[in-house]
């Protein structure tokens, strides 16, 4: 038991440096971590454990470092750095009971809390620096006394909080994108916040007050031979690593998202593909039947059976065309119901893309200009092909679409940021769909890598269907 806590004690900066270490690494990857354009509400809950991470991390690195710069500066500067210390493990305690509540506040829980967080750090600054500081014979045992009330009243139930949120937001919102592995890596996460509320938030430094005059940092080691950091910094090790490994999350849910998407394509062009079958063949040869059969009935004897039934048959015939009329109109895939400028502006907030991109849309053309609705159609079906093909294949962040009307001929642009086209690039059929669109518009359809950088898409055809 001597030799274990001499070993600890011998290298008891090194542990504090990692246990530092660990927190501050956590929370700097989570806020690395871009998840602007995620709906899970985790995604809007890491930040807070972000900041507990950063927060605690150099609270704890204080430690290490004031004891160092005590050589070198006045009592009072030293003084004046435990209290920053102090005030930063304040702060995390209130981050990390902050992100329990953001936890269960989507899901219609502990919707009380909100605010408590706030109120507890309050409570704590006002007591710490009033009645315990008058209490507190010298600067050290207020010290000690401020960093146990820390622990016991923000760091204990935040703690517990937050464990407790992690495993609802498994349970109710991670469970079911079915990711079994990600669920036990948030499970363990949430066990080892709850560790750490018993390791972190009940046992403080030795104070003369109950019960941290019986278990705190000295009685522990005493007992145990190894000092509570060392715990601490195994459960830190433990919270990081799954954490991190579960922000794995966020790209399920983004490929997810292009999966569907992808498959929302296949079936707008399947749509498509019916559609025009519809118009080019079967109509058109109902039309030609209804012809057929009108003029059979010129031939026939006025208001005999035969022409009567000739009649009914061309009446039919007429309703059959109407029916598939109605039919296409419901097939389409963009549906032209507004204007130009409505629909670029639907197109680029349209939640299939935006939460994948950041678009940023230029209008250049007079509001009031009016492209028919035929024209509008395949100019939207164009530009949303070519923003599918910009989340699935670009690994873009930025798109930029530009609109222009100029000499009467519609300029559309779409500029993105990513990998640009492959050397040995064919075009799909979603490419030749869109060239084959541009054609029936009397225009042009170019893609092109400008500057070896991204990938440009540029629409050009006559505003008007007039030749």
């Amino acid at each position: 038991m001597t030799s274990v806590s001499a070993f600890f004690a011998l290298n008891y900066d090194i542990i504090l440096f990692v246990y530092g270490l660990v927190f501050f690494v956590l929370g700097l990857v989570i806020a690395l971590q871009s998840r602007r354009y995620s709906r899970l509400d985790l995604a809007r809950s890491l930040s807070w454990l972000a900041a507990f991470g950063i927060t605690h991390g150099l609270h704890e690195w204080g430690d290490l470092f004031i004891p160092l710069q005590a050589q070198y500066l006045s009592d009072p500067a030293v003084q004046l750095l435990n209290v920053v210390q102090l005030l930063l493990l304040g702060i995390s305690f209130a981050c990390l009971f902050e992100f329990g509540v953001a936890l269960l506040r989507p899901l219609g829980r502990a919707r009380w809390l909100h605010g408590i967080s706030v109120g507890l750090l309050m409570l704590w600054l006002i007591c710490s620096f009033t009645l315990v500081l008058q209490l507190s014979p010298d600067f050290d045992v207020w010290h000690h006394s401020v960093n146990a009330l820390a622990r016991y009243f923000i760091g204990f139930p935040g703690g517990l909080l937050a464990a407790y949120g992690l495993g609802q937001q498994t349970l109710r919102r991670i469970a079911p994108l079915n990711v079994p592995h990600i669920v036990t890596t948030l499970r363990i996460a949430g066990i080892a916040l709850g560790l750490y509320a018993l390791f972190g938030g009940l046992i403080p430094p030795p104070v003369p007050f109950f019960p941290a005059n019986y278990l705190n940092t000295t009685t522990f080691t005493q007992v145990l031979g190894i000092p509570p950091l060392v715990f601490r910094s195994f459960i830190g090790v433990i919270l990081a690593v799954t954490i991190i490994r579960a922000l794995e999350v966020f790209e399920v849910e983004t490929d997810r998202m292009i999966e569907t998407m992808e498959q929302q394509q296949l079936l707008v062009t399947e749509r498509e593909r019916i559609a025009r079958e519809l118009h080019d063949g079967v109509i058109q040869k109902v039309y030609t039947a209804g012809l057929l059969v009108g003029s059979a009935e010129k031939l026939a004897e006025p208001k005999s059976t035969l022409a009567i039934r000739l009649n009914k048959a061309q009446a039919a015939l007429e309703d059959a065309i109407a029916d598939l009329r109605h039919s296409l109109g419901e097939l389409h895939a963009v549906q032209a119901g507004g204007s130009l400028g409505e629909g670029l502006r639907q197109l680029a907030q349209d939640p299939r893309f935006s939460s994948l991109v950041t678009i940023s849309l230029d209008l250049e053309f007079p509001q009031n200009e009016m492209l028919s609705p035929d024209r509008t159609m395949h100019v939207l079906a164009i530009l949303q092909e070519a923003l599918s093909n910009v989340v699935r294949h670009a690994y873009a962040r930025q798109v930029n679409i530009r609109a222009s009307l100029d000499d009467g001929k519609l300029k559309l642009v779409v500029q993105d940021d990513g990998i640009g086209l492959p050397p040995n690039f064919e075009a799909s059929y979603g490419v030749r769909n869109m060239r084959d669109r541009a054609r029936l518009l009397d225009g042009s359809l170019e893609i092109v890598n400008p500057g070896g950088k991204g990938t440009r898409v540029l629409l050009d055809i006559p505003w008007s269907d007039e030749p």
